[in-house]
């Protein structure tokens, strides 16, 4: 029996595949997902159990590719997008072939910075065609997360709400990498920007969205 990994555990419990899925339409709206035309090759890394697929699916675009490490969280997704189990280190995808990648939360699990980040970026330059965007969305240490982290600290918060006890499990299965990201904001910058025109990046509850053009 394969015993269960405690994080993802955690991460399934954090919002339903409903909430997660409505939480990505909305930040697509904002990063002005209607402007883009519906035949662009999209793929989504550290897609997770896929509800960002089905966002963007929902949205109308239909060339849409997901990959992630875990074969566990692949195996969640309710959608038809094709999947890839692979590390974004080293994408499984043809030089020039995309449009867009998105990643939203799976950057600040990279083990090694700046080296992974670096990689990973610059596996995300050579996939995307001339123009082709990479749009982020991580933690960024504002003033809301601090809140929050003083909160999911607290035993009696994370006894009444279950979300903040799921918020701070993935934080103790994570701490080393998560911690390790928020404490380098300027270095992560450098390294998205040394590779990518920033078209806009904007840092508020506890969130970069970065869009960045190649």
């Amino acid at each position: 029996m394969v015993t269960p990994n405690p994080w993802e555990q955690a991460y399934l419990r954090f919002e339903t595949p409903e909430e997660e899925t409505q939480k990505f339409i909305r930040r697509l709206n904002q990063l002005g997902q209607d402007k883009w035309s519906r035949d662009l090759k999209i793929v989504e890394i550290f897609c997770g159990r896929g509800n960002g697929l089905i966002a963007l699916q929902r949205l109308g675009f239909k060339n849409i590719i997901g990959i992630d490490l875990s074969p566990a969280l692949l195996k969640a997704y309710q959608g038809h997008a094709p999947l890839c189990s692979s590390d974004c280190r080293w994408l499984p995808l043809a030089d020039k072939s995309c449009d867009i990648v998105i990643v939203q939360g799976g950057l600040h699990h990279l083990p090694v910075l700046p080296d992974d980040l670096e990689l990973t970026v610059a596996e995300v330059h050579r996939a995307l065609r001339s123009g082709g965007r990479f749009v982020v969305v991580e933690p960024w240490l504002t003033p809301f997360l601090r809140l929050i982290h003083f909160l999911s600290e607290r035993r009696i918060i994370r006894a009444i709400l279950p979300k903040f006890d799921a918020f701070a499990t993935m934080v103790h299965y994570e701490r080393e990498t998560y911690f390790n990201w928020l404490q380098q904001p300027d270095t992560v910058h450098a390294v998205i920007v040394n590779k990518l025109l920033e078209v806009s990046c904007n840092k508020k509850l506890g969130k970069i969205a970065f869009v960045g053009k190649k």
